[in-house]
């Protein structure tokens, strides 16, 4: 009873404060528990001290103001002049930060700019399950001159594959531009940059009267100035007699279709007629703006006769059912000038001798009287 009073009892008056007494000192055979018991004369101002301090946030999943909030990119750009190539290399990816926690399955998507973007893009495969992806793949434009390398952008952008994570496509991860003036004509360059916030541009009035449409729609700067552009090979053969023509391949078509590409063959037509084989067509490639078609054919006739013709090269978008589209096409001969007239005049100055060149599609229809 009497350690119960002086537990009970606090002496208020002035000095110091003696620590509490506890009913477990007097009687610890009815407080078994209390060894256990959190240790109750810690003072105050001790265990303020021991508290943890305070963690900083963790880095935001999603954009900030840093640098290399987006992460980077790694690749190589090689301007192939003999080739008339642009190599594009993409290396790997570091520091990803996808909208949502948790791995990524992402992938390179690149476009030349200024230009369609469905002619010019071109993408990697793709890497599932990493913030830090390695692709170690190319990717390849043909067709390029060093006249697009003085005035076009690379644009490359990171995306997450909408298959794979079942959901409709997402906005890029992050994106980047190079200007191609800036590459040394056969020679690699390699680069690390960080990614971007992709640039978005307010749509013209006349688009936004649907409702629920987007304001707002990806960059495309100069959509479809150009028709695309076509490989020739001229070969003017000494044995056979005749004219053999080389249908090799176009690059960065036009689209004509729905879905944002085209099913384009080509057609050829030698003015005036030489006999009764003067038209050739070649077989459709499905659904692709950067056909490869490696098709040759022959008109047969004398170098002479062969000087005052007019070879018409016309590129198509094969529609079931309905008339064929025109996406470009391009005159050689007598009639042209510039490298289109360079091309077949050299051919036929030299025999046996294979020529290839490009040439820039025209938009409008060749047409030649009989």
């Amino acid at each position: 009873r009497a350690g119960m009073q002086e537990h009970m009892a606090i002496d208020v008056s002035p000095g110091p404060i003696r620590p509490i007494r506890l009913i477990s000192d007097y009687f610890p055979h009815f407080y078994p528990f209390a060894e256990h018991a959190p240790n109750l004369r810690t003072p105050v101002a001790l265990a303020t001290r021991s508290a943890p301090l305070p963690q900083p946030d963790p880095e935001p999943e999603g954009d900030s103001d840093n640098s290399t909030a987006l992460g980077t990119l790694e690749f190589t750009l090689l301007f192939d002049v003999d080739n008339s190539a642009l190599h594009c290399t993409a290396h790997r990816a570091k520091g990803l930060k996808p909208p949502a926690s948790g791995s990524v399955d992402t992938y390179v998507k690149a476009n030349l700019l200024p230009g369609a973007s469905k002619a010019s893009q071109l993408r990697t495969r793709t890497v599932r399950g990493t913030r830090g992806p390695v692709w170690e793949e190319t990717l390849t434009y043909h067709g390029f001159t060093p006249q697009d390398a003085a005035r076009k952008t690379l644009r490359l952008c990171v995306c997450e594959d909408p298959r794979l994570r079942r959901r409709r496509r997402a906005p890029p991860l992050g994106e980047l531009r190079v200007p191609l003036r800036k590459l040394v004509p056969n020679r690699a360059r390699s680069f690390d940059i960080c990614l971007e916030k992709r640039r978005l541009t307010k749509r013209p009035k006349s688009l936004d009267t649907a409702r629920g449409m987007s304001l707002y729609e990806e960059e495309v700067e100069a959509a479809g100035e150009e028709r695309g552009r076509i490989l020739l090979s001229l070969c003017y053969s000494s044995q056979r007699g005749g004219l053999l023509v080389g249908v090799l391949r176009c690059a960065h078509l036009a689209p004509m279709d729905a879905n944002g590409y085209s099913d384009p063959f080509v057609r050829l037509f030698l003015h005036p007629n030489v006999g009764k084989k003067s038209k050739y067509k070649t077989s459709v490639r499905k659904k692709t703006l950067n056909p490869e078609f490696n098709e040759e054919f022959f008109y047969a006739g004398p170098r002479e006769e062969l000087a005052q013709k007019t070879l018409l090269v016309s590129v198509w978008d094969y529609d079931l059912g309905t008339a064929n589209d025109f996406i470009g096409g391009v005159q050689l001969g007598s009639r042209a000038s510039g490298e289109r007239l360079r091309h077949w005049r050299e051919c036929l100055g030299h025999s046996d001798c294979r020529l290839e060149l490009w040439h820039p599609l025209d938009g409008k229809p060749l047409q030649l009287s009989d």
